[in-house]
């Protein structure tokens, strides 16, 4: 399903693009739909069955997009091209997709970067030139603490996970010893 869930994601990126859309704005209206669906379950039994009509459906979104504040009629309308194309279970991983394009078309990049403790202004200001560095982007940091980690940082870009942590060297050294 990831497939699909980048081709609509694609589709709504070229959407904020070509309708000009604050893409900020139009993530955080899409973010609000996202999490009324998520915390309600009449609201997705209403989307996903079959039993209800699409004007029904429409209705229902109308009342809730204004109710929350969406305001951006693309975002609407993205919404009941998932329902009508029984996507919408799929909301959730499609936003999240929506905001990784966005992000690869300004060239920003996420990225979660967990230490043992809080880092000082100039370790994060380091840590994010070097991310750029590596990365060729901007990078939107989000920081987490594991004292699990004892020492050092780990960073988790997409995918990759870069592990400077004393836990990990730890865990490369026990590796070593096994082996030789």
């Amino acid at each position: 399903m990831a497939a699909v869930a980048s081709r609509y994601a694609r589709a709504m990126a070229d959407v904020i693009a070509s309708a000009k859309l604050d893409a900020t704005a139009a993530v955080a209206q899409l973010r609000s739909l996202v999490e009324a669906f998520e915390q309600n379950g009449d609201l997705r039994e209403v989307w996903q069955s079959p039993a209800i009509s699409a004007g029904q459906k429409r209705k229902v979104l109308d009342a809730l997009a204004a109710r929350l504040g969406v305001t951006d009629r693309p975002v609407r309308n993205f919404i009941v091209v998932l329902i009508d194309h029984d996507r919408i279970g799929l909301l959730s991983e499609i936003a999240s997709q929506v905001e990784v394009e966005l992000n690869n078309r300004s060239g920003r990049v996420e990225a979660q970067i967990t230490s043992a403790r809080e880092l000082a202004p100039e370790q994060r200001s380091a840590l994010l030139a070097e991310l750029g560095k590596l990365t060729g982007k901007t990078v939107l940091p989000r920081y987490v603490t594991d004292q699990s980690l004892i020492g050092g940082v780990m960073v988790r870009v997409g995918s990759t996970i870069y592990d400077g942590s004393v836990r990990g060297q730890l865990q490369r050294m026990r590796e070593q010893l096994m082996e030789g």
